[in-house]
């Protein structure tokens, strides 16, 4: 059972935002939204999600714990385990907590996620390949996003770090005849020079990227030769269209300034909040139904199964038993 002083808390870099944000681009032409809402959410938690495996990594190296991750989360296969720990496969659900209000209580007393719950997709219970002895660890990361132009604005003011993204739409980023984009041509109508990125996959479905420059009303072509296109990435926010135009899908393809959004998340603590072993969790869990308030979302977006955070087991027992390999019986 878990309590306020087992709770493992972990300052937050900007390098794990970084590493996020990598993962989350090259993973669009092989993730859906299961969830819903807007695609720049989606990104955000797998921003989020990243970070806090990245970090559990680190802690692992710094605890000199050994792990495993040959059979880590691929692009191609984003519901797989995260590593795996004395043999067993664990899978890190992590959850990020944005409301200020939410935030500073949390930070002044840890002990309120003791009642939150730990929450497992039931798609993601279900889904085959899934073993009695896997392991399910629950963390939660505190953090702001700048999501809306006043947020974003305020950022920019506070010389904090951005990422402003465009994603593709689903026929460009997944696009059911595999032949070449190209060349493809992006002009902007800004009055600025416009620095970008774009992301995609190459013949061999390999994910590859380009960086241009954008002078003012000018058409430039891209050098790469793309078969499948996921996101744009601009410097700054563009104050007018861009537009891509592909000769294959005949099609010029135009984003507005707002269609343009920043995934950059302001991280400042993870907790690991505990562990169980997924048969554990089958024989303790509830059942909670889609649209409930829980701690984590005002609603939840599917159905979940839950224990609570306080019937979890301590992180450090864990790592004891890591150490001395004591893995039998989990």
């Amino acid at each position: 059972m878990v309590t306020s002083s087992d709770l493992l808390r972990i300052p937050y870099t900007p390098d794990l935002t970084e590493g996020g944000i990598t993962y989350a681009g090259r993973s669009l032409p092989h993730t859906y939204n299961r969830t819903g809402g807007s695609p720049f959410d989606r990104l955000r938690r797998i921003v989020a999600g990243v970070a806090v495996e990245l970090a559990f990594r680190r802690t692992l190296t710094q605890k000199n714990i050994p792990f495993d991750i040959k059979g880590a989360t691929p692009f191609t296969d984003p519901d797989r385990y995260d590593v795996a720990l004395g043999g067993h496969r664990c899978d890190i659900k992590s959850f990020l907590i944005s409301h200020r209000e939410q935030i500073t209580a949390l930070h002044a007393e840890p002990g309120l996620l003791l009642k939150a719950p730990a929450l497992v997709p039931v798609d993601q219970y279900s889904a085959d390949g899934q073993s009695d002895s896997d392991l399910y660890l629950f963390a939660f990361l505190t953090g702001l996003i700048a999501a809306s132009p006043n947020d974003y604005q305020k950022a920019l003011e506070a010389n904090q770090p951005t990422y402003l993204i465009h994603t593709m739409p689903k026929t460009w980023v997944q696009p059911h005849t595999w032949i070449p984009l190209g060349p493809l041509a992006l002009k902007s109508e800004s009055d600025e020079i416009l620095r970008l990125e774009i992301g995609g996959q190459n013949s061999d479905r390999d994910f590859t990227t380009c960086k241009l420059e954008l002078p003012p009303h000018t058409r430039v072509s891209a050098n790469e030769n793309f078969y499948s296109l996921a996101y744009i990435h601009v410097d700054s926010k563009p104050k007018a269209r861009l537009g891509i135009h592909s000769p294959t899908r005949r099609e010029t393809y135009l984003i507005e300034p707002i269609a343009w959004s920043n995934i950059w998340i302001y991280g400042m603590d993870i907790y690991l909040a505990g562990w169980i072993t997924r048969q554990e969790f089958r024989r303790r869990a509830s059942l909670i139904p889609e649209g409930s308030l829980v701690f984590q979302y005002r609603q939840t977006r599917t159905k979940n199964l839950a224990v609570a955070v306080s019937d979890l087991r301590p992180m450090n027992e864990l790592f004891e038993r890591l150490r001395g390999q004591e893995t039998n019986g989990m």
